[in-house]
């Protein structure tokens, strides 16, 4: 059971800026390419950085009311420093939060989840960068045909790294919902829990649950 990996998702063609990269030509990359964010490189392709419609927005933020009817945000020193930058190196948050390409889905996710991050640059081992990877190229793998799902579980999962006969249980998938169903011998219930487990690590799967029976009373 293997998950997809950062390589297999990423987007390889990425628009980038150089850290000398002015706020309008930020702006205008990030609308024309229909981009929240983009990496910061300097002249090696390296990731130094990445700026984002956040780092951006600050600076219309910071700006006064015409009509004199709104009072001026209250800005930290680093925000207003942001405000009143013109350049990518000024503006970027730094250092960048990245991936590697053999990183599976969960890696992905959690640093996402964990740093509150959109996307992640995907860089080699001297930070040269080679794609992007975003929440919906994760959240890619739900959409995962059933019949392949239910082929991994059944053959990989239960048959392989269980070892359970092929009849003993089976899976039914729908939607990337798993339903196992079948009969085991009482002393391989506490395998169940493991089973259901490695299940839901399955990439595609949504949800687990089980209507596995025993065959009898535990052998003396």
């Amino acid at each position: 059971m293997e998950h997809r990996t950062v390589d297999e998702l990423m987007t390889r063609k990425v628009v980038r800026v150089r850290a000398d990269t002015l706020f309008k030509g930020i702006v205008r990359e990030l609308v024309e390419n229909d981009v929240t964010a983009v990496p910061v490189v300097d002249g090696d392709d390296r990731v130094v950085g990445v700026v984002s419609e956040a780092d951006l927005i600050r600076k219309p933020a910071g700006l006064p009311d015409p009509f004199g009817l709104l009072p001026l945000p209250h800005l930290r020193p680093r925000e207003r420093a942001k405000a009143e930058s013109t350049r990518a190196d000024e503006l970027m948050t730094a250092p960048p939060v990245c991936a590697r390409p053999g990183w599976n889905v969960v890696e992905a996710a959690r640093v996402m989840t964990t740093r509150h991050v959109k996307r992640l640059p995907v860089v080699d081992e001297t930070f040269r960068l080679l794609g992007i990877i975003s929440r919906s190229d994760v959240l890619r793998v739900y959409l995962r045909d059933d019949a392949a799902i239910r082929s991994e579980i059944e053959r990989d999962l239960l048959q392989r790294t269980m070892g359970l006969a092929p009849s003993a249980v089976n899976a039914v998938v729908s939607e990337g919902q798993v339903l196992l169903t079948g009969t085991v011998e009482p002393e391989s219930r506490s395998a169940i829990p493991v089973i259901e487990r490695l299940c839901r690590s399955v990439d595609g799967v949504v949800s687990v649950h089980q209507r596995i029976s025993y065959a009898g009373p535990p052998r003396s």
